[in-house]
């Protein structure tokens, strides 16, 4: 659509009958100076991106002269704006666009021979440029209400292992998703028909219905031998369903392990849809996260997404966004959207799951309902196995370190965290640089100022942990950083290059010190052979402590104002084996 003004531009350098919309049909006699003039207004218009020129072949106008106009036009408003504006052009016809395109090419002006080719590569620009946004977005801080009994998940692992089991019941794999902070739907555990009354009782007197499952380890689908019945509003007929249900699962599959029977609330929310969550490996990436459309059809529907763990927030929005499910999750008639946030929520948590737990194997949450008033998972499987005996793959992205995360007391400036830096963190990089003074950024940048705009911010904190690292000395009474070591790798992944920076306001305290020595071992313990750094001259203070930390200093014949120090270890421990 066009904007008034835009219109009223174009009405004043164009016939009155051109088509006073997008697209705007300039008439087919137009010459080389009707295509200067529309084409300058559309430049010079703030509403648009990208402009598509194109011109049908016609014996009232010169292809040549027109295609002229378009470059020259295009090449002096180039300059005259920060990002220039994309010009696409799409001469029809054959012999006679053919010089034409020749001088597009030669002017480096985008062209194409039909329309729709111009909008397929139009397309490929803006899904690039979208995919670079949201690869820089800067996500919020992790997981809010982390679980309050952490070890909880350990422990009942450790229990299912040390029993023998590889596949845990579904009593156990909800109280793992409890532990984790996942909602799920109450569940008790009957051993017997009478059990089955006595717990349906309980549960009816607060719900208007109550479900049945069997129990088994090794059920793993459990409506297909019909395990699960649905719907009983008495608690007499929960006992007779329960006795049925037993009989009928012994007759066919009479070598299956029967635990028991499950009874839960009839959780009836109309309207909400019903989620898979789960978590698989695969033989080349390793552990992989789905998302989709769940239910008993999920293997029918197969609408489903995969992302590599660990993902937070900005990541599980955009897995959610890949299914089709998700046009029904954002609301249409008289649906509300769900609460995205829940699920989103949920994800996060699943991914926090996977890279803390090597042990599991394969998780699904099915069905996971959702609707506007959050989530809860109705069925949960979980198969694991000891990474002792069974070997893992490693995660094809390398999680947040947290084993790095060290705390120390420093005297005037109290108590600090030493961590890796995260995504975060690019909401306090503006207040640190603001305390840095333009010497002390020369010093460490080698130019007294740097433009700290968010493609700068982000890729100083959104690093792949395996080729880099970056450890920031946070304040505990401000949250604020006062300092930041970074080590980058060569493709060797053997050898790197260091660069440190205090807030000028904090040099002086030993600071700087604590951060180099915390890098040192780190880059000890992940076994890489060499560190080095290019120091200028001047800083003697950096030169000094090099020296203390066992850097040898060397002079540049080629350029006496900086010098080159190294760090070498001579051991390099066995875990280096296990570095990604």
């Amino acid at each position: 659509m066009l904007s008034p003004e835009l219109q009223n531009s174009l009405d004043r350098v164009l016939p009155a009958g051109w088509s006073h919309a997008n697209p705007i049909d300039i008439i087919g006699d137009a010459g080389p100076e009707r295509y200067r003039a529309a084409f300058s207004e559309l430049l010079a218009d703030e509403t648009s991106n990208a402009i598509l020129v194109m011109q049908c072949p016609t014996a009232l106008a010169s292809s040549m002269e027109n295609a002229a106009v378009v470059v020259e036009v295009a090449k002096s408003k180039i300059n005259d704006a920060a990002e220039a504006k994309l010009v696409l052009t799409c001469w029809l016809g054959d012999e006679a666009a053919r010089e034409s395109r020749d001088l597009f090419a030669r002017s480096a002006i985008p062209t194409f021979e039909t329309p729709s080719d111009a909008i397929s590569g139009f397309m490929q620009l803006v899904r690039h440029k979208r995919s670079q946004a949201e690869l820089m977005q800067a996500p919020n801080g992790g997981l809010p209400n982390e679980p309050s009994e952490p070890c909880q998940t350990t422990k009942l692992i450790a229990a299912v292992l040390e029993a023998g089991r590889t596949v845990l019941s579904s009593v156990e794999a909800k109280a793992i998703l409890v532990s984790e902070g996942i909602p799920v739907a109450e569940t008790l555990v009957a051993k017997t028909p009478l059990d089955v009354r006595q717990h349906a009782e309980r549960l009816l007197s607060r719900h208007g219905a109550c479900v049945i499952k069997i129990l088994s380890q090794d059920i793993s689908h459990k409506s297909d031998v019909g395990g699960v019945r649905l719907g009983i509003e008495s608690a007499a007929a929960a006992e007779l369903t329960a006795q049925d249900m037993l009989s009928r699962v012994a007759r066919l599959l009479p070598n299956a392990r029967i635990d028991g029977v499950m009874v839960e609330p009839m959780i009836e929310r109309p309207g909400a849809q019903e989620i898979i969550v789960g978590m698989s490996e695969d033989e080349t990436f390793g552990p992989m996260l789905l998302f989709g459309s769940g239910g008993t059809a999920v293997e029918v529907i197969a609408d489903r997404a995969l992302a590599l763990p660990p993902i937070d927030a900005l990541l599980a929005r955009q897995l959610i966004k890949e299914t089709r499910i998700s046009r029904l999750l954002a609301g249409y008639r008289d649906r509300p959207p769900v609460n995205i946030d829940a699920l989103v929520d949920v994800l996060v948590r699943v991914s926090h799951l996977v890279v803390r737990h090597p042990e599991i194997r394969e998780l699904d949450i099915n069905p996971l309902l959702v609707d506007d008033k959050g989530v809860v998972a109705l069925d949960v499987r979980i198969r694991i196995a000891d990474p002792r005996i069974d070997r893992r793959r490693q995660l094809a992205i390398r999680p947040y370190p947290a084993e790095w995360e060290r705390s120390l007391e420093l005297q005037k400036l109290g108590t600090i965290l030493l961590r890796p830096v995260r995504p975060d963190d690019e909401f306090r990089y503006e207040t640190f640089f603001s305390k840095i003074s333009p010497a002390d950024v020369r010093l460490r940048f080698f130019t007294p100022h740097v433009h700290l705009s968010h493609r700068f911010l982000a890729r100083l904190t959104q690093i792949d942990y395996a080729r880099e690292m970056a450890f920031v000395a946070i304040a505990k009474s401000s949250d604020d950083i006062l300092g930041v070591v970074r080590l980058v790798l060569y493709p060797d992944l053997q050898r790197g290059e260091y660069g440190i920076i205090v807030r000028s306001d904090m040099k002086g305290h030993g600071l700087g010190w604590q951060l180099m020595k915390h890098l040192v071992e780190y880059a000890r313990h992940e076994g890489i052979g060499e560190i080095t750094g290019l120091v200028l001259a001047e800083n003697g203070a950096m030169i000094d402590m090099a020296r203390q930390l066992g850097f040898r200093v060397v002079s540049n014949p080629a350029d006496p104002t900086v010098k080159s120090v190294t760090l070498l270890f001579n051991e390099r421990p066995s875990s280096t084996a296990t570095r990604m």
